[in-house]
């Protein structure tokens, strides 16, 4: 096994390992309450002002009663998974550094955020805090080299999300393909399956974004931003997050569905001209 190799396998344990993971919770086992993040819109615009009543659940086609919804209450935790291989290099990373600075800007005294980078390499650069100067300190210490671990690193991310109670957004900018990961894609999207994590893609350049980060952002109920150049990230980031902010939490019990298992959810609104966006399902009793 390659020492790059053996370096993302130590850095995923430390990942695992961090003061926060003893606070992990499941997206839901048994008769918990299951969580689902939803984006409504309507002409691609976020849609404000609904009421649970307003919600339709599907739990493997038997319909829920939506017992919480709870809108912009919860803090977020809001992790960073920078791409710092060679391609981003020079004034691409300048771009990166000032819109994650701009990110962090705009987040409440209760968020936290997080940053993990990754070329070769996975490194969680700051665990979560809500000390932002953490945050953006580490990421002025970032040094673009290397080949691009892609999937390794959305698996870190996830992981760190996943180890608190708050509503988890990583936000994964990447300007190329993965280059070099140890984990293979299909497991890491198996795993996103089973978290409540939402993921957000930013890919920037010429080129088509990673297939693997398309349908990840999809699974995980986020979206796929393409854009041109990273002097839009700025911009871009600060729309995912204020349309993160805009999303509905909804929140149920299971009832007459089987306790263990994959359970495929619809969530509906009753507003046939609104679009709805959220995880496909999650596992129970697992």
């Amino acid at each position: 096994m390659s020492a790059a190799r053996c370096a993302v396998i130590v850095l995923l344990a430390l990942a695992t390992a961090s003061p926060v993971a003893a606070q992990v919770t499941t997206f839901s086992s048994g008769v918990e309450a299951v969580r689902v993040d939803v984006l409504v819109t309507e002409r691609d615009r976020p849609l404000r002002g609904l009421q649970a009543g307003d919600f339709e659940i599907l739990d493997n086609g038997v319909p829920q009663v939506v017992d919480l919804m709870t809108f912009e209450q919860l803090p977020l935790n809001v992790i960073f998974s920078f791409d710092l291989s060679d391609s981003v290099a020079g004034e691409r990373i300048g771009h990166l550094r000032e819109a994650g600075g701009a990110l962090l800007g705009a987040l409440k005294p209760a968020d936290q955020a997080a940053l993990v980078t990754f070329n070769h390499m996975v490194v969680l650069a700051q665990g979560l805090t809500v000390e932002f100067g953490r945050v953006r300190d580490a990421l002025g210490r970032g040094r673009a080299f290397g080949h691009t671990a892609l999937v390794d690193a959305t698996y870190t991310s996830i992981l760190l999300g996943e180890a608190d109670a708050g509503r988890s957004l990583v936000i994964v900018f990447s300007d190329g393909l993965d280059t070099s990961s140890w984990l293979t894609p299909g497991a890491v999207l198996e795993m996103a399956r089973r978290s409540d994590v939402v993921v957000y893609g930013v890919s920037a350049g010429s080129g088509p974004a990673a297939p693997f980060l398309k349908e990840l952002s999809s699974l995980s109920g986020g979206s796929l931003f393409e854009i041109a150049s990273t002097g839009d990230l700025g911009d871009t980031f600060l729309r995912v997050l204020d349309e993160f902010r805009q999303r509905y939490l909804l929140s149920y019990t299971p009832r007459g569905v089987l306790a263990e298992g994959w359970h495929r959810l619809e969530v509906r609104v009753k507003r046939r001209s609104a679009t709805v966006q959220a995880r496909p399902g999650y596992f129970a009793g697992q």
